[in-house]
């Protein structure tokens, strides 16, 4: 079992704006071979930050209109929102230390 959260563009202001645990979002899609290249990372982050951040995949092309809210014109795009904003953004396939720095750090 997974603890990634799909995200749509229906879910997103629920799952995301109001969460009171930061969310680190991979707006990804089924053809883009580097986000399917960080898709375990994405998911051991999710397990191993699970009670104390949110870890979701919002699939581009299933969900526009969040993307194009954000301004997501590559992909991977990794996005932490805290409180409801933007804390961190980071284009392209990162390390899982990487990541993992960047949940830490808004904690």
């Amino acid at each position: 079992m997974t603890a990634v959260l799909e995200l749509t563009d229906q879910n997103f202001h629920a799952e995301v704006l109001q969460s009171d645990r930061p969310v680190l979002i991979d707006y990804w899609a089924e053809w883009c071979a580097p986000c399917k290249a960080i898709g375990p990372i994405i998911e051991a982050l999710a397990e191993e930050y699970a009670g104390r951040a949110k870890v979701g995949k919002l699939n581009v092309d299933d969900n526009p209109d969040t993307p194009m809210r954000y301004g997501v014109r590559s992909i991977p795009t990794l996005m932490l929102f805290k409180d409801g904003e933007i804390q961190a953004l980071k284009i392209g396939a990162d390390s899982k230390a990487e990541l993992a720095q960047l949940i830490e750090a808004h904690l």
